[in-house]
């Protein structure tokens, strides 16, 4: 146990940045190798030294390879570039877009035309937005005879959907629904 784990509420650990790094009074070791605002080598220097010109420059001290003997230090602003690292993490993760498969069902050969136009403008967002669209019409009691009538409602809503989407798979017969699959073109 350490000097100090005798205290109440004390974790043993230093209090350290989000991003791992100490800042100004949160530095222990001295001296440090000092790197001005400017990417200059100031040299190493004690650590008292070190915080007064990040003072006097109106900037933080910042600790950014702790394990370096001495640790380097870098005099800059620290809240800017917290905020930089931030936006860095956010326009990464906006730029991952991930394609879903998106299921629109179709419960029957004899779907009215509203029911088919809403099918259509669902489907036609999902494109839009960069999505797969995946129909499934499905056939109930006789409908199985005429196989032939899904097949034309699914090309039907296709030809509709021509400008935003091609065709990853050709309607297909399984069990008792038909599936085809519409996927957005390429921008």
């Amino acid at each position: 146990m350490g000097p100090y784990s005798h205290r109440q509420g004390f974790s043993g650990a230093l209090t350290i940045s989000h991003h791992g790094l100490r800042c100004n009074e949160q530095i222990r070791i001295s001296p440090v190798r000092l790197i001005s605002e400017n990417d200059d080598q100031v040299g190493i220097i004690p650590l008292l030294e070190a915080l007064r010109l990040a003072r006097e420059a109106g900037l933080d001290l910042v600790e950014v390879s702790p394990m370096d003997k001495p640790p380097v230090c870098r005099v800059m602003d620290y809240g800017k570039w917290k905020y930089k690292q931030r936006k860095k993490e956010q326009k990464s993760h906006a730029g991952s877009h991930v394609t879903q498969l998106k299921e629109l069902r179709i419960r029957s050969v004899k779907i009215d035309a509203h029911d088919r136009d809403t099918t259509m403008n669902k489907a036609r967002k999902f494109l839009e937005d960069g999505h797969k669209v995946q129909f499934n019409l499905m056939f109930r009691g006789r409908e199985m005879a005429h196989v032939d009538l899904g097949r034309v409602v699914l090309d039907k809503i296709r030809a509709d959907l021509d400008d935003v989407c091609k065709t990853e798979r050709d309607p297909k017969l399984e069990g008792r629904r038909m599936i085809m699959i519409l996927t957005p073109k390429s921008h």
